[in-house]
């Protein structure tokens, strides 16, 4: 069922519309007055004509805040006024146009039953009765259903609007989940790696009680500054997901592959043992968007490492060419086969990332142990010409 509206500002548009439609109920009604006045109308009548229909005139002014009142006071005049004929069948429209069924039928109904008041009224009429009420019931009918059919089309349009806004919305909330997901993805690989090193500085303290002073200064050193930065980074990422209406937030730093050589030399001053080959001319040149992906796959690879096989050597190569792709290998033997098991507790998530990483990116990546029994992430990466 279709609802009532609600009466709204008259905007421009509805100003030139109203006016155009007074002028011509106006004219309309003027010319049907004039040939009553022809065929003898004076006197009382008269008057009482012209003052009824010139204040239903007047108020279809009012016609789109109360529609109904308007018709209502409509239908007597209605009854015998040849000035208030036509504004009484606006006002029928606008009732059409604006309120339920039900009572559009009320006014549809009233004004026909004044349709004998009216010939009765009238003077000199010679069209016959029944072809006066048939003309006058299909005009009715016409104006009740354009008018009805012009309400169902707002309607339409309005709940199209509502639609299009509640999917917009929809779009937008979607793209900030996406994009604190993106987030969320980044400062994992970041923490779990600033969080790795700090474990491996701090086991090497709890092992080596004995160590030189100097020795100890440096860990404790370098456990400082990692945690300094794991809550610089986890700070960032708070202010970014803790206002969800802030259309600027602010980024966390997105660092590329030129990060390359400062990544592998913290993972050495943490105690790793890692051969790196990057057979790169320079990283730099890598763009943006795929060298950050392959510095996050370095990353959580070298922190899967240090999680999982502690004491284990590890090898990393990075090559490619512009054209040709990024090729990355990670290997390291096997957990059972290092030594050491893992002292570093995980979600086991991160190479499910990495996976998803290096897939929205167009490349791949796969894990797993190959024949040698060794640990192997290998990913390629396209690198456009």
């Amino acid at each position: 069922m279709l609802e009532e509206e609600t009466p709204t500002r008259r905007t421009r548009r509805d100003w030139i519309v109203d006016s155009a439609l007074f002028l011509a109920t106006a004219v309309a009604s003027a010319a049907a007055l004039a040939e009553q006045i022809d065929r003898g109308l004076d006197g009382p009548l008269l008057i009482l004509d012209v003052i009824a229909g010139a204040g239903l005139l007047l108020a279809l002014w009012g016609r789109r805040r109360w529609p109904l009142g308007v018709a209502l006071a409509g239908v007597p005049i209605a009854a015998f006024s040849s000035f208030g004929f036509f504004p009484a069948m606006v006002a029928l429209y606008t009732v059409a146009a604006r309120r339920r069924w039900q009572l559009v039928g009320l006014v549809f109904a009233l004004q026909l039953a004044v349709l004998p008041i009216y010939r009765t009224v009238q003077i000199g009429d010679t069209v016959p009765n029944a072809l006066h009420y048939a003309v006058c019931f299909f005009a009715y009918t016409a104006i009740v259903a354009s008018g009805m059919f012009m309400r169902a089309r707002r309607q339409t349009l309005r709940e199209r609007a509502r639609r299009a806004a509640a999917e917009q919305q929809l779009l937008l909330e979607q793209a900030r989940y996406a994009e604190r997901t993106r987030i969320a993805r980044e400062m994992h690989d970041v923490l779990a790696h600033r969080i790795s090193l700090l474990s491996l500085h701090a086991g090497a303290l709890e092992f080596r009680p004995g160590a030189p002073a100097e020795e100890i200064a440096r860990a404790a050193a370098v456990i400082r500054a990692s945690a300094h930065q794991a809550l610089e980074d986890l700070r960032a990422v708070i202010g970014v997901l803790r206002d969800q209406h802030d259309g600027e937030s602010p980024q966390p730093p997105q660092p590329t592959l030129a990060s390359l050589p400062a990544l592998l030399e913290e993972s050495r001053a943490a105690g790793m043992r890692l051969h790196a080959e990057v057979l790169l001319d320079d990283p730099s040149s890598v763009p943006d968007a795929v060298g950050r992906h392959a510095l996050r796959i370095v990353q959580e690879a070298l922190t899967n490492a240090r999680k999982h096989a502690t004491a284990a050597p590890v090898e990393l190569r990075v090559e490619g060419a512009q054209g040709e792709g990024l090729t990355i290998e990670v290997r390291n033997p096997a957990p059972v086969l290092a030594g050491g098991g893992s002292v570093i507790p995980g979600a086991g998530a991160g190479l499910v990332g990495l996976a998803e990483r290096a897939t929205l990116s167009g490349g791949s990546l796969e894990h797993g142990l190959d024949e040698d029994g060794e640990f192997r992430v290998h990913a390629w990466l396209p690198w456009p010409a």
